[in-house]
């Protein structure tokens, strides 16, 4: 029988090298003594210990030489996704990158030219910006619709914001920081939107597993088959397990030309995986660390819940209804406070570190995003110092 993730346990990770706990007094100026950290996108909580056995068996073989036979990992990815996702993918689709930054980066050196522009449907994960810039790209900000509270599409006006300049476009499918699942509906006219205008379509989907009661997640190449010439996709073990330490994300390219692109550059950059990733990810793509993840969700929905209940009892707060992910985008705007006036309360008032909305672009500079992956304990006292540090306003 699976053992009953214990989820409520409060685990100490201040001292361990976390940047989530030991680097929010340098990014934010809380104190981890007394502060909560609600910002890095990584979880508070123990992986399946199945995932723990494979790290132990490394360990204690206790010779770490060059991993050979990955048969067993591209095995496990392909049960994964047919299995969670109805996707069929081949072996030979599959590269595998040091995490999904890594990923995205490898996509723009693979598949643009310096000074070509990259788009970004924003606010979206600031590391997209952060390595298009870095590799002498231009990023291209395609505003987000904020209606009635959910983020929409917009691809009227996106039309006219091209150039013939623009070589790509990065989805986020969950959005993060949005919470949005993308209907089928909204992937076809992304698709579209890349065909009208030549981009080659790198489709992040590391949230896809991370999806609230309710809802479901949509893969791209099963959704539009259409556009599998100038599809990348990019999926990970890493956020759904928490074990992004390992930096394991797969690129997986069903079209040839494509893929021989990317395995160039692969090859050009000596890129490989590193045996305690690839160990991690085949335990976790397997019927434990789905009955695992089964349980996470449950918890997370709950956490989900308690948190929105809480921050929307604040007048002029607002936390965008999440669909997917555990991240919470809430807004601040209605408070009718400047950004930094709503961070300063929520960094010095009520000791949380929470992600600042303009680092996600344009739209996001009224926003906080909080990560609730964390004991629900922990979730119900950052709500407390939340509705404290703006008590003023009830």
């Amino acid at each position: 029988m699976p053992q009953t993730p214990d989820f409520d346990e409060v685990i100490d990770r201040r001292g361990t090298h976390s940047v989530k706990w030991d680097g929010m007094a340098q990014a934010y100026g809380v104190s981890p003594q007394d502060g909560i950290a609600m910002w890095v996108a990584d979880m508070d909580f123990r992986p399946p210990t199945c995932v723990q056995r494979a790290v132990e068996a490394l360990a204690g073989h206790g010779v770490y030489g060059y991993w050979g036979d990955d048969a067993p990992y591209l095995e496990a990815i392909r049960w994964w996704m047919q299995a969670r996702h109805g996707w069929a993918v081949e072996r030979n689709w599959i590269f595998t990158t040091h995490g999904l930054v890594n990923g995205t980066a490898m996509c723009v050196d693979a598949f643009t030219q310096p000074g070509d522009g990259v788009v970004l449907m924003t606010p979206v994960y600031h590391a997209f910006a952060r390595v298009i810039n870095a590799a002498g790209r231009q990023v291209v900000e395609c505003p987000l619709k904020l209606v009635d509270g959910r983020y929409e599409m917009d691809f009227a006006a996106w039309d006219a914001q091209m150039t013939g300049a623009e070589r790509m476009l990065i989805l986020c499918s969950p959005h993060n920081p949005g919470g949005r699942v993308w209907t089928a509906a909204e992937l076809r006219a992304t698709a579209d939107f890349c065909k009208r205008h030549g981009l080659i379509l790198v489709s992040d989907e590391i949230h896809h597993d991370l999806v609230m009661p309710g809802h479901a997640h949509h893969v791209m190449a099963r959704a539009c088959p259409d556009v599998a010439d100038r599809l990348v996709m990019m999926t990970a073990t890493t956020k759904t397990f928490n074990i992004a330490g390992a930096h394991t994300g797969n690129v997986i390219i069903p079209d040839p030309d494509l893929r021989a692109r990317f395995a160039g550059r692969m090859a050009a950059m000596g890129i490989s995986p590193n045996s305690f990733g690839l160990a991690m990810a085949t335990a976790a793509y397997s019927p434990e660390g789905a009955d695992w993840l089964d349980a996470l969700i449950g918890y997370l929905d709950g956490n989900r819940r308690l948190f929105d209940a809480g921050i929307d009892a604040i007048p002029g707060l607002r936390s965008m209804g999440l669909e997917a992910t555990y991240l919470a985008w809430v807004d601040f705007a209605g408070t009718g406070m400047a950004p930094g006036e709503f961070t300063a309360r929520v960094e010095k008032g009520a000791r949380i570190a929470a992600n600042h909305g303009a680092s996600f672009g344009l739209g996001g500079e009224s926003f906080l995003r909080f990560n609730l992956a964390t004991p629900r304990a922990r979730v119900a006292e950052a709500v407390a110092r939340l509705q404290a540090a703006f008590a003023d306003l009830q």
